[in-house]
């Protein structure tokens, strides 16, 4: 395994993704709620570059006790990546889709220190 540095924490803002290449794969690093996430930029559905979608919050169904559809809410406490090719949602927190569990992004360690952002493949 090795550690890339990426960046300095100062020079990725809230909200904005830095990708860069190791090898034969790019690698989106997303600063989101205080937090960073790394990700193979690389879509499973059809190879768009996830990474550089925006980022929602989860989309919920409001359903009445008859079972007649209200309207739609949003679930802030968790945020997908939308691929930008094709709209498949990812959760941030882990790369999981948000409609089939058995499709997930490859997800990389991120590791902070000294101020520098550092990403471990």
């Amino acid at each position: 395994m090795a550690e890339i540095l990426v960046c300095r924490e100062a020079d990725l803002p809230e909200g904005q993704t830095r990708t860069f290449d190791h090898g034969e794969i790019e690698i989106g690093v997303i600063r989101h709620g205080g937090k960073f996430y790394a990700y193979e930029n690389l879509c499973p559905h059809q190879g768009g570059p996830v990474c550089e979608g925006i980022r929602i919050p989860r989309v919920l169904d409001v359903v009445a006790a008859d079972r007649t559809l209200q309207g739609q809410a949003y679930d802030h406490t968790e945020i997908h990546i939308v691929c930008p090719w094709h709209g498949y949602e990812y959760r941030i927190e882990d790369g999981v889709n948000a409609n089939d569990p058995k499709i997930r992004l490859r997800k990389f360690p991120v590791q902070l220190r000294d101020g520098d952002v550092y990403v471990v493949v």
